[in-house]
């Protein structure tokens, strides 16, 4: 399969990025990148990969981005953390044109396999009101009542991904994520996750002596964080594999926003002042991975613990600030 054309839609994003690399390592030749950012703005860009810079929500960008592709991941959409989400639904919801275009483009191309990235996002949020939530089951998606705007683009796209399959024989295979973080990605600017975030903030105060912080909602809301090699591992099993549903790809290791502002505060030595915005997106109250169905099929679970991603992406991101501040001075 190293032969194959792959394309990766989103290819110049977080965990676009990634996967090429990965891929690489593991010998595919035939790698086609594509992304809606100016090849400079990618985060991770490889030399023996062919980049493409086209608008995914146009179809004849997608006719043009699967010419010949054999193995899809659509891994792209107009996304970032809940800041970003909850400010921006219509704008998450113009996704569905990528998804809707490239399974157009995907079944005239005749691709083989054709990944797509949903979220935990499209889980009933009335599962999610309380901090000491039961870890979400794939069931759990119905009824529908997901997160408002991206929630709902992903959930109607996995029916997609589904209807395309069953009548035009497209064979998708879908995943949701869990909160994917880890080195290389967003860590400003307002569409950067909970993990990143916090790692900022910790090392603004450790760097300006003004040891505060600010959290948002009240530190009591409880998730579960996936580093980025997990992720890569589970999606490209998910791809090979048979499971023909949507399933989660997550870490079920819980911890509250509290933990994981102690956890970096640890990383950093250091202990801060913490303000809590009660104002600001926070999200549901509770969200968990149940990993029970991908360990039963596919054998997978997370290797890496919280603590040791927490350190590589602390360590990435410090080194980042750092530069941006001789940079600048």
């Amino acid at each position: 399969m190293n032969s194959a054309k792959v394309v990766i839609c989103g290819g110049g994003g977080f965990i676009g990025g990634h996967l090429i690399a990965d891929l690489r390592r593991q010998g595919s030749k035939n790698l086609r990148s594509v992304d809606i950012k100016p090849l400079d703005q990618w985060y991770q860009t490889f030399d023996d990969v062919e980049n493409l810079q086209l608008d995914l929500q146009r179809r004849e960008a997608c006719e043009a981005a699967l010419k010949d592709a054999q193995v899809v991941y659509n891994l792209a959409a107009d996304m970032g953390g809940m800041g970003f989400i909850e400010n921006n639904r219509a704008l998450c919801m113009l996704s569905v044109l990528i998804n809707t275009h490239l399974l157009m483009a995907a079944r005239q191309a005749g691709a083989q396999r054709f990944f797509y990235a949903s979220s935990a996002c499209v889980y009933n949020a009335d599962k999610q009101r309380n901090p000491d939530v039961t870890a979400l089951k794939e069931e759990d998606a119905y009824p529908a009542m997901p997160e408002d705007g991206y929630g709902w683009e992903k959930l109607f796209s996995e029916r997609m991904c589904r209807h395309f399959r069953e009548d035009f024989g497209v064979q998708t295979r879908v995943a949701r994520y869990h909160n994917v973080y880890g080195p290389h990605g967003t860590w400003d600017g307002g569409r950067e996750k909970a993990p990143a975030a916090i790692c900022r903030k910790v090392i603004q105060a450790k760097l300006s002596g003004k040891h505060e912080i600010e959290i948002w909602g009240d530190g009591k809301q409880t998730r579960s964080f996936m580093y980025i090699d997990d992720c890569l591992r589970g999606t490209k099993a998910i791809l090979a594999g048979d499971i023909l549903e949507p399933i989660n790809l997550g870490s079920n290791e819980l911890v509250t926003v509290n933990q994981l502002v102690d956890i970096v505060e640890d990383i950093a030595s250091i202990r801060l002042k913490r303000g809590y915005n009660l104002k600001a997106p926070k999200g549901v109250n509770g969200r968990n991975s149940d990993n029970t169905l991908i360990q039963k099929h596919l054998g997978w679970q997370p290797c890496i613990r919280l603590r040791t991603g927490l350190e590589r992406t602390y360590q990435w991101i410090y080194d980042q600030m750092r530069a941006n501040a001789k940079s600048k001075g």
